[in-house]
């Protein structure tokens, strides 16, 4: 940890001083799925996931070094994750009081002009919804 503090200190330091851009190379390893559609484990172990998991975690290495320091225990771990899951409640709860937004806005904010794919789409999913309106709300927003 400290290593990549003193690097990432290092390559600031020298991209200041000479104005110029640093390349920083990272490993990382993602422990899980990238999708719900993909089971990694069709082509890695599950062994070398738990490895990676167990002995390079950030996250689980970052808590140690704060245990080891006494800055950090499990009683304010488990009082933080209480609190976040509140507020994680609270805000889904909030956001699924809210109206739904016009249908048009799941084809707008992307591009400046809409391509055509974009356009087609749309196209396909108004007349599903006149095709089957019996299985959709439109009552709440969808227009």
């Amino acid at each position: 940890m400290l290593a990549v503090h003193q690097a990432t200190a290092a390559a600031r330091r020298l991209s200041l001083e000479q104005s110029c851009p640093v390349l920083i190379e990272a490993m990382t390893y993602r422990v899980g799925h990238h999708s719900t559609s993909d089971d990694s484990t069709r082509y890695r172990s599950i062994s070398e996931i738990r490895h990676w998991q167990t002995s390079y975690d950030p996250v689980q290495r970052f808590r140690v070094f704060l245990e080891a320091r006494g800055w950090w225990d499990e009683q304010q771990e488990q009082q933080l994750r209480d609190r976040e899951r509140l507020g994680v409640l609270t805000a889904i709860e909030r956001a699924e009081g809210k109206p739904l937004p016009p249908l048009s806005e799941l084809f707008a904010d992307v591009y400046h002009s809409k391509p055509a794919h974009l356009v087609q789409q749309e196209r396909e999913l108004h007349g599903h919804l006149s095709k089957y309106p019996e299985h959709y709300s439109t009552d709440r927003g969808v227009h």
